[in-house]
């Protein structure tokens, strides 16, 4: 595997061979010293031409339990400001002796373009409204950690806010679908896609019509900046119709999942503090982060040696 641009790309083999991979990192993670000497002599460069927190550390994280050196790239500094264009940038880079980059980009396909420019590794941190894979390679490793399942077959996933303008929609959908989940969409009608015939799902504009059905309750952040106009009437109609209430939780089954990617809009999205439902795996979610980004690094720059023998 050169590049992790989508996971379209990945396919189901390439998606359980990272989710098994994980698992050794996660393994790694859990040492009094949570470091390896897998990727010692390799560079990996953050390139985010927007704002991040959870990613861009966990991949950061990843690369130095790895023991990979690390570059970070900063826009506001850069010479991005003095009219330098991508190209430019990502062959400076290159030319410093980097072997893989995490690219994030509000413009759809750069992961595709840059890989044109450089021999490096690209994987995709998120562009635009397109794939966010690796987002959706750390919901499915959360989901098989708490379920204990190997496979989705039979699982009911309900992925609920704006889907329009998420990558991470997009991304899960295919995962999920991949390992055999029924994926039912929930949003107004204006936070979706204009087709989604051609994707494999259900669509409902009433949360408490599926909620009981759900085994996996997926929360999205209304992405106000992205929208050029208004999508919603105010966000207090949009909470009360499709945020999550405390009566809500109530009516999910007792042993449904709740996760959002992050970060969550409180009092919208989330009317509860989701430290009060039970099965909340959000603090998983930011967890597992490391380990998957730690597994999708190794699978792209790893020497294939054998990770139990690493000291």
């Amino acid at each position: 595997m050169k590049h992790l641009r989508s996971i379209d790309e990945l396919g189901l083999d390439g998606l359980n061979k990272l989710l098994q991979l994980t698992d050794h990192m996660a393994e790694i993670n859990q040492r009094p010293v949570p470091k390896v000497p897998a990727l010692r002599g390799r560079t990996v460069a953050s390139l985010f031409f927007e704002d991040s927190t959870r990613t861009r550390l966990s991949f950061e994280t990843a690369a130095k339990r790895l023991s990979a050196d690390t570059l970070t790239f900063n826009v506001s500094t850069s010479s991005v400001n003095k009219g330098e264009s991508l190209r430019d940038t990502v062959a400076t880079i290159t030319d410093m002796g980097v072997d893989a980059f995490v690219v994030r980009h509000k413009s759809v396909g750069i992961p595709w373009q840059i890989s044109a420019w450089t021999t490096a590794s690209i994987i995709n941190a998120g562009d635009g409204a397109h794939q966010h894979p690796t987002q959706a390679l750390v919901d499915c490793y959360t989901i098989r950690e708490a379920t204990h399942a190997q496979n989705f077959a039979g699982m009911k996933v309900t992925i609920v806010g704006d889907i329009k303008h998420s990558r991470v929609a997009r991304s899960n959908i295919q995962a999920f679908s991949m390992l055999g989940a029924k994926v039912t969409l929930v949003a107004p009608p204006t936070l979706l896609p204009p087709d989604v015939s051609h994707w494999p799902v259900d669509v409902s504009h009433d949360l408490d019509e599926v909620l009981a059905e759900s085994d996996v309750l997926y929360m999205l952040r209304l992405q106000s900046e992205r929208m050029a106009q208004g999508h919603v009437p105010t966000l207090r109609e949009y909470s009360e119709q499709y945020g999550l209430t405390q009566k809500r939780v109530l009516g999910l089954r007792s042993n449904a999942i709740v996760m959002h990617p992050g970060p969550m809009n409180r009092g919208v999205e989330m009317q509860i503090d989701p430290s009060d439902v039970k099965n909340s795996l959000i603090h998983r979610q930011v967890a597992n982060g490391v380990s998957v980004r730690m597994a999708v690094l190794f699978e792209l720059l790893g020497s294939g040696s054998n990770l139990a023998g690493q000291a």
